[in-house]
């Protein structure tokens, strides 16, 4: 059973390479994650985002390698964390369908919260939704938008056009 190894990037302070350009694991297979800090920090947040565009928190590593994850709880049985010289990593221990998604890493530096790209995960023959959730909104609400003022304008003009309305002279002279 072969491991699947991935390094993520955070913009500015983080920098990462693909171990792996597969990052499409097999059932119940280990999955390693490293992002690499190429500064002083305060430590690691890992965050996972499902497919429903939920985000969901995982680990905070500390520089000093102390781990806390969701829970407040120093272990957990499906992920696995930690630090190496300015690596910090995350291990799902057994690659399960609700781990697909996208795994971001984030760092807080002088009190900003940066995030990484991301790492999509997916099983194979799974295709990513090209547009998200928030894409979406910003095309359909206003397209929806336009189309009920067209049909006001033309309920309006059919309205205007049919009815003798006092206003419009008979044209009668």
């Amino acid at each position: 059973q072969q491991n699947l190894q991935v390094i993520m990037v955070l913009p500015l302070h983080l920098t990462s390479h693909p171990m792996d350009s597969a990052t499409q694991p097999q059932m119940g297979q280990r999955l390693d994650l490293r992002c690499e800090s190429s500064n002083e920090d305060s430590g690691v947040y890992w965050v996972h985002q499902d497919k429903a565009g939920t985000l969901r928190f995982i680990v905070f590593i500390s520089s000093l390698s102390r781990t806390t994850f969701a829970g407040n709880t120093r272990t957990s049985k499906r992920f696995e964390a930690g630090k190496d010289s300015m690596f910090y990593w995350l291990v799902v221990k057994s690659f399960m369908p609700q781990d697909e998604g996208n795994y971001f890493c984030l760092i807080n530096i002088n009190q900003v919260l940066y995030f990484s790209s991301g790492q999509p995960v997916f099983f194979p023959g799974h295709k990513e939704k090209e547009l998200d959730f928030l894409c979406d909104i910003f095309i359909w609400v206003p397209l929806t938008a336009a189309c009920f003022l067209l049909l006001i304008a033309l309920a309006i003009t059919v309205i205007l056009v049919r009815c003798p309305c006092p206003w419009q002279g008979t044209g009668n002279g």
